[in-house]
């Protein structure tokens, strides 16, 4: 098949979440199983076009835009996405993408991501390039479906495309005022929602639930969350409405990237046979930390995106009793909101023996928590899919997760009776259930023979994309084959 991939991140090159995971890993996946697949994505200041080669592309030099009142003009870059031989077309527009971060709160910011999307779809144009499917992601390219339809309605290259909307974070949702809308173009307004004369707004992912042929998100779970009260964000009535309903695929893992067996940060390589370098691997992160602890005390691990969404909050009361009680430390990694960040700095301070917090991100350091970590908290209030999750099971770390979304769907609860389970997952979102579930991981870590089990079930465990790939694939048939 033919698949224009259209994403505001891209793994490795742009990223500031599990968004550009899947879209730096699904097109690799595609390619590679004979599709034609075409990544479409902003040339952001920090992407550098001289180490990937990338090449202008004929045909496609300074485009004019025009949105509205306000013109632009683009230029297309053509690169091969690192690692892959996948095609990444770059779109250069420095009026739109010029900026200091990937997304901003500029007035324009609904005209930069309009930008994408009408560069995305008029460069297919002038390719020639025929998509059976326009695969959009979350609601920066979500109007995709409503272009074609209105906009592009005329051109009969998009005449057989069929659309996919992939759902990566609902609590996301691209909410203008409704003048904007005249910017859009075409025929546009004929088939907007009616909530945008009634509400004064538009939503973008509203507008692509209604018009994508099918839309997906990144685990069963949360396809059946978001179509709830509680967990849609206010669109749960519009998912209910689509009779085919959500389809949810669980993201998969980079193997290659993640894998303690080949880890490029790991002096001491392991594997589900052969666990002796995770217990090296501890040994040394614990030195490195200037934490003075046996190497037998079990080691807590975290790292995230510091966020309400994270479930930080019901660790407030909670994690400071554990580090007083129980025989335990724990190393934290991220950044976000300052009031977390403060948390996890306070508590370096009070427990300064035991615990070892770094602010900000660092690969290395990311990896390193993953190998030498005994367990790995993660009480999230939701999680559309969650990766560190998959991770930690491929490292031998069982998770600590709450059951909700993409976690519950990839964490089991262990089992004494069967001795089946790859972590302990507890249910309400409240500091009484985390406290039991880090109290339980404790005590089970004391029974050596048991974690050694639910280690080994964890690593056992295929979440690759030679899995959930296949599954995207099945969906791209499902609606070309109904054309």
């Amino acid at each position: 098949m033919r698949i224009c991939f259209i994403a505001s991140e891209v793994a490795p090159l742009a990223k500031t979440g599990g968004l550009a995971d899947v879209a730096g890993a699904l097109p690799r996946y595609l390619h590679e199983h004979g599709h034609d697949v075409r990544v479409f994505m902003p040339l952001y200041p920090s992407i550098g076009i001289a180490a990937l080669g990338a090449q202008h592309v004929p045909g496609v030099q300074d485009v004019p835009l025009q949105l509205g009142a306000h013109h632009y003009s683009f230029s297309l870059l053509q690169a091969r996405l690192p690692g892959s031989a996948v095609s990444v077309f770059l779109v250069h527009c420095p009026e739109a993408f010029d900026r200091p971060t990937i997304y901003t709160d500029a007035p324009d910011e609904y005209l930069r991501f309009l930008v994408l999307q009408r560069a995305a779809l008029e460069s297919c144009q002038r390719m020639t390039f025929s998509p059976d499917v326009a695969h959009c992601n979350d609601w920066h390219t979500a109007l995709v479906p409503l272009l074609l339809k209105s906009v592009y309605a005329w051109d009969r290259l998009f005449e057989r495309t069929r659309t996919v909307l992939s759902i990566h974070n609902i609590g996301y949702q691209g909410i203008f005022d409704a003048g904007t809308t005249y910017d859009l173009g075409g025929d546009v307004m004929a088939l907007l929602s009616p909530t945008v004369t009634a509400s004064g707004s538009i939503n973008w992912l509203r507008e692509g639930i209604r018009h994508a042929d099918r839309v997906s998100t990144v685990s069963p779970s949360y396809a059946q969350e978001i179509c709830t009260p509680l967990g849609g964000h206010g669109l749960d009535g519009v998912l209910r409405e689509r009779a085919e309903g959500v389809v949810g695929i669980l993201n998969g893992v980079d193997y290659s990237e993640w894998n303690p067996a080949t880890d490029r940060y790991l002096k001491h390589r392991y594997s589900e046979r052969d666990l002796t370098g995770k217990a090296a691997t501890k040994r040394s992160l614990l030195d490195w930390l200037n934490l003075p602890v046996p190497a037998t005390t079990p080691l807590i691990g975290i790292v995230s995106r510091m966020t309400s969404q994270k479930g930080f909050d019901l660790l407030f009361d909670t994690l400071p009793e554990i580090l007083s009680e129980r025989d335990c430390c724990l190393v934290a990694l991220g950044s976000g909101e300052a009031r977390y960040e403060n948390f996890f700095a306070d508590l370096q301070r009070r427990f300064a023996d035991r615990m070892a917090f770094h602010r900000g991100y660092s690969d290395e350091l990311a990896h390193l928590i993953e190998a030498a970590a005994d367990m790995f908290l993660m009480p999230s209030m939701y999680e559309p899919c969650g990766l560190n999750q998959m991770y930690s099971l491929k490292y031998g770390t069982p998770p600590i997760v709450r059951r909700t979304g993409g976690l519950a769907d990839s964490v089991q609860m262990w089992d004494p009776a069967t001795r089946q389970g790859t972590g302990i997952v507890f249910n309400d979102f409240d500091a009484q259930g985390a406290r039991w579930a880090m109290h339980t991981a404790l005590d089970l870590f004391k029974d050596r023979d048991a974690w050694a089990q639910m280690m080994r079930n964890g690593m056992a465990r295929d979440f690759s994309w030679d899995t959930q790939g296949a599954k995207y694939v099945e969906m791209y048939e499902a609606i070309t084959q109904s054309r």
